[in-house]
């Protein structure tokens, strides 16, 4: 098994503007280890949310490789990525994309059973979540009863369901007010604590970012300490 959870090599991403070419990131390297966490930080446009996206393979480099629990995305088909998305990879917004119709039970059960587990074990385990992140008795309020600290919670027991080696946040705590964020903050550093999750998260909250384990400013197209 490879020493890192999430590893980047190379990577090189542009896009066209008219006729004029943006470079996003240059040749950037990047490695986390299982259990460890990473804020990365860096002004608007800087490409922090496509680098996201390219660690997802939810978009494909120009150049330059990422590994997720050390099978290299480029070498996968789109149901083998798709597949290992769904097992290794959880993900976190900073707006939650709850569906509007479903419980937040409901919510978190859906990536279990698209997992292909049985809805009765999916329900078992998504109740045993959501107790963990403090909302054992909101499990059958729809997200427009709850608060917005309330269904980023939801948010996180849906993304944590399938038991990922690695969480990517794009701004977590970007949609909250000061109060909820705190919480939502003490709650991620809980969880990586009891479950050993890896995190990464995109982020401009410096209070967010002092939490983790390491912090790199995304720059120039590079990762700098």
């Amino acid at each position: 098994m490879s020493n890192w959870v999430l590893e980047a090599s190379g990577l090189t991403k542009s896009f066209k503007d008219g006729e004029r070419q943006v470079d996003v990131l240059n040749d950037l390297q990047l490695q986390l280890a299982y259990g460890q966490s990473m804020a990365i930080i860096g002004s608007s446009g800087s490409g922090k949310s496509t680098l996201l996206q390219l660690l997802a393979g939810l978009e494909q480099p120009d150049a330059g490789e990422v590994f997720v629990a050390g099978e290299c995305l480029s070498n996968l088909g789109g149901n083998q990525a798709a597949k290992l998305r769904n097992q290794r990879l959880g993900f976190v917004f900073q707006f939650h994309h709850l569906l509007a119709e479903f419980s937040a039970l409901e919510n978190v059960m859906l990536p279990h059973i698209m997992a292909g587990n049985a809805p009765s074990m999916a329900e078992k385990k998504s109740e045993a979540m959501l107790k963990r992140v403090g909302l054992g008795d909101r499990t059958n309020h729809r997200p427009g009863a709850l608060s917005g600290g309330e269904r980023q919670r939801v948010a996180i027991a849906r993304a944590l369901i399938n038991e990922p080696a690695c969480l990517l946040m794009d701004e977590p705590t970007g949609n909250l007010d000061r109060h909820n964020a705190q919480q939502i903050l003490a709650l991620l550093k809980q969880l990586q604590i009891d479950l050993g999750t890896a995190f990464i998260a995109v982020t401009h909250d410096l209070e967010l970012a002092s939490l983790l384990d390491s912090q790199l400013r995304l720059q120039d197209g590079k990762l700098l300490s």
